[in-house]
């Protein structure tokens, strides 16, 4: 919920910072003030943190920037967080949204004081806070929202998940089927190339390593020419008269009968020769072993070289790697395979497309009427609300519409719409096309009030909700907002005393003018306070000790 609003050169604002309770109640809280001290600035500012359009006009005359920045408590659960996660933005249980326009019109907007996009703010906004009673088409104005609302009311999760379940189960085998009918009608265009590539392929038999692997032969078997002859020259050195390897033989058995006889002067000489006959005997034989493996073998380069140019070749034929023909082979064959399946593979799954669209379907139909009976819940709850709101005339009805097959999704087969019709004989119209600002508000506060833990917002603001209303009116008003506040935290702007006696949290809204300028500021009031407001409100300019015993038991009757 809305911790604190911090406002700088904002229209008429120069300096405030407004702090809001913290509370997993809610609250009502009311903002007050006498006609243009500037109730409708605080909104705006609010708005503008929420990424609202933003202008140059709302720079405070002779400042260079406006800039307003709005904190929420965010509980474990919110979807904020996931937003968060999804732009790599740093998220902890305090979520800050700040922007900043200058004079020159530019704009800079901030999350948690890192850099962002005025549409994150937007995006993050609609889930922290609805402002009821404008018009623009936002919050349950906006026809998009109407269908999740009635579901979360009706308690539909179930139902939901199965024709979500449904639904991308009956797209994975649309998918399915119109990729095998593809692959199946490419293969028919291209089966003569196809048999001809696989067989080709086929004797081949590429492996993923065989170029590497031939290359290194080829290298080789070229230089097995002249490496023999290195190796069968180094080897007549080695036997050259005696041999070096008879010779070290001889020498270490005469130094051997004699070592005895020498009082340990021969040792060292000793095991000198033993190494050097070791090495020179290894060596010879490594030489031996070289020699029978670097062969020259015409036939073998012949044959190698064959395969690694046709190896090649094949790959320049299909325009891949030397390595990824094995794998094109593969897909070569499947594609044929699936050609010579044919028709018996495309009907199973076109069997299994169509089973999955009439599981869809049914799934689709229990949501239908689930939502129906749902439907009228909703009216009835609604209805149960308007009389009170001096709107007893007025009808809502929830219209559900099938939609058309290419308009199915995920969320079903229904359209949902809030409507209402203001006068009887009237046909029932979209909610956002009641002409009067006042009766909207109270429309939009009967429905929320019967919405009350529907939606992500844990902030809702209301714009003169008793607009053109009071006495009883504005007390039934009032005491939805107070019941409304029991879930969700509730601030209203209002020019109702019955309205301002039931909030937990009363401001004053008050606007300052000299000669050279205006200014706005707002007040939080102790009990003292409130009351002297209420006065004022119940008689206007001149605050009586009726006034003030009339507010007293306003107050006194909210408890």
């Amino acid at each position: 919920m809305l911790v604190s609003l911090s406002i700088r050169d904002f229209v008429l604002i120069e300096k405030l910072d407004l702090d809001f309770v913290r509370s997993r109640r809610g609250g009502l809280g009311a903002l007050t003030g006498e006609t243009g001290a500037g109730k409708s600035i605080l909104i705006d500012a609010l708005g503008l943190a929420l990424g609202n359009r933003a202008e140059s006009a709302a720079v405070r005359r002779g400042s260079a920037q406006a800039s307003v920045a709005a904190s929420f408590d965010l509980p474990k659960d919110h979807p904020a967080h996931a937003v968060l996660a999804e732009q790599g933005l740093q998220d902890d249980d305090a979520l800050t949204l700040r922007r900043i326009i200058g004079a020159d019109g530019r704009g800079r907007a901030f999350v948690n004081d890192q850099p962002a996009s005025v549409a994150l703010l937007r995006r993050l906004g609609d889930t922290l806070v609805e402002i009821q009673g404008q018009m623009e088409q936002h919050g349950l104005l906006d026809m998009g929202t109407h269908r999740a609302s009635l579901d979360a009311f009706a308690g539909l999760e179930k139902q939901a998940e199965a024709v979500r379940t449904a639904w991308h189960a009956w797209r994975a085998a649309e998918q399915a089927r119109a990729d095998a009918e593809a692959a199946a009608a490419a293969a028919r265009r291209d089966e003569d190339f196809l048999r001809h590539a696989v067989k080709e392929l086929e004797a081949l038999s590429p492996k993923p390593d065989d170029e590497e692997k031939l290359a290194e032969e080829r290298q080789l078997l070229r230089a097995g020419s002249a490496l023999g002859e290195a190796v069968t020259q180094a080897m007549a050195e080695l036997e050259h008269g005696r041999g070096a390897v008879g010779a070290l033989r001889n020498a270490h058995r005469l130094v051997e009968r004699n070592v005895d006889k020498a009082m340990g002067r021969l040792d060292t000489a000793l095991a000198a020769l033993d190494r050097a006959l070791s090495e020179a005997t290894e060596a010879q034989a490594q030489l031996e072993a070289a020699q029978a493996a670097l062969e020259f073998d015409p036939a073998r380069l012949e044959k190698v070289e064959e395969r690694l140019f046709a190896l090649r070749a094949a790959a320049r034929k299909h325009n891949v790697t030397v390595p990824d023909l094995a794998a094109l082979a593969e897909r070569f064959a499947a594609q044929l395979a699936a050609l010579d399946d044919g028709e018996a593979g495309l009907k199973r799954l076109a069997n299994e497309a169509k089973a999955a669209r009439a599981a869809y379907i049914a799934a689709a139909e229990v949501q239908s009427a689930a939502r129906r009976k749902g439907a009228a819940r909703l009216d009835k709850a609604v209805a149960a609300e308007l009389g009170p709101l001096k709107l007893e005339k007025a009808r809502f009805v929830t219209d559900l519409a099938p939609l058309s097959e290419t308009e199915w999704s995920e969320n079903g087969t229904d359209r949902a719409q809030f409507t209402v019709a203001t006068n009887p004989g009237t046909p029932p119209a979209p909610i956002a096309r009641i002409a009067s600002g006042g009766e909207l508000s109270r429309f939009l506060l009967a429905l929320k009030v019967c919405l009350a833990k529907v939606g992500d917002a844990a902030t809702i603001v209301f714009d003169e909700v008793d607009s053109g209303i009071g006495g009883a009116t504005a007390a039934a008003v009032g005491e939805r907002l107070k019941r409304l506040a029991k879930d969700v935290q509730v601030l209203v702007v209002t020019h109702s005393p019955q309205v301002a006696a039931v909030a937990d949290r009363h401001w004053l809204i008050r606007k300052t003018t000299t000669r050279s300028a205006a200014s706005t500021d707002v007040l939080a009031l102790d009990a003292k306070g409130r009351r002297e407001e209420i006065a004022r409100m119940l008689s206007g300019a001149e605050v009586t000790a009726e006034a003030r015993a009339a507010a007293d038991r306003l107050l006194a009757a909210a408890g």
